[in-house]
């Protein structure tokens, strides 16, 4: 995969590119995001830039952490979740299906798995990082049975 796609020139922030020295030229910044989540291979070692990905962007993960099946994968770098729930209806003493569609930005370092409609994803609250999007994905299982059916029960 090449480094340079978008029009402007991408380039992880802080890092100096054009050193004289061969060894400090290819250096890599990446972190850890914490709550018991790995930094994947392709994060530590890849040559992908995503600022908007959680291992080697300027975003950070912060509040809820979700867990949806993938509906939607026809954007670029984006992901769309579902998440099914039941909601009780004190009148008739009864619970009734409910779901909810989540947008969510996808790393680059995902790309290897090929997410496809149907993998169970996790995703973790960061800040907005455009008109719909406010999560970031995190871990990508891949789906079990290929039949449609409510997820959670």
């Amino acid at each position: 995969m090449d480094i340079q796609t978008e029009k402007a020139y991408q380039k992880q922030h802080g890092i100096f590119t054009n050193s004289k020295n061969p060894a400090k030229r290819n250096k890599r910044w990446f972190k850890d995001i914490g709550h018991g989540f790995k930094t994947p291979n392709e994060a530590k070692y890849g040559n992908y830039i995503d600022k908007k990905c959680p291992w080697t962007g300027e975003v950070n993960i912060q509040g809820r952490i979700l867990t949806g099946v993938v509906i939607s994968n026809k954007m670029k770098r984006t992901i769309v979740i579902r998440r099914d729930y039941l909601h009780y209806v004190p009148k008739y003493n009864r619970y009734e299906k409910r779901h909810t569609n989540i947008s969510a930005h996808i790393s680059p370092a995902f790309d290897h798995l090929a997410v496809e409609n149907g993998d169970i994803v996790t995703v973790g609250q960061c800040r907005p990082l455009s008109k719909t999007i406010r999560f970031n994905t995190l871990k990508v299982q891949k789906a079990k049975s290929a039949s449609k059916q409510f997820a959670k029960f």
